[in-house]
């Protein structure tokens, strides 16, 4: 599978992990970037988009493999510029900052695992 976009997870924010267990929502943010919002994001090495994400593609995160089923308007552009978008599992959404994905189940995330988009 070919990568478009990777990035290791470098801190959770407090408020990460509550998002993700009532809000089944990741907010992705590079490393850095606004510590006022640190505690609420998962905090990442910045990484290169290489190719835009699309309906399709997969998620790689915490163990588990994720189809995304839509890409708000703004997230590509959000990931080159601040490696920010907010992943929502296995829900709906449509805000133009989240990304839909569908999976088995929730991610196990940890400091060091990768957050890997690849081509379907």
């Amino acid at each position: 599978m070919e990568a478009k976009y990777d990035v290791s997870i470098v801190t959770i924010g407090s408020l990460a992990r509550t998002f993700l267990t009532n809000n089944n929502s990741a907010i992705l943010l590079d490393e850095g970037i606004r510590p006022n919002l640190s505690e609420m994001v998962i905090e990442h090495t910045p990484g290169e988009l290489t190719e835009d994400l699309k309906k399709g593609d997969k998620l790689l995160m915490g163990g588990v493999k994720y189809t995304i089923e839509k890409v708000g308007s703004d997230v590509n552009q959000n990931l080159r510029e601040e490696g920010h978008c907010t992943i929502v599992f296995n829900g709906e959404g449509s805000m133009p900052g989240q990304l839909i994905v569908k999976g088995s189940a929730m991610p196990v995330l940890s400091v060091g695992a990768h957050i890997t988009f690849v081509k379907k």
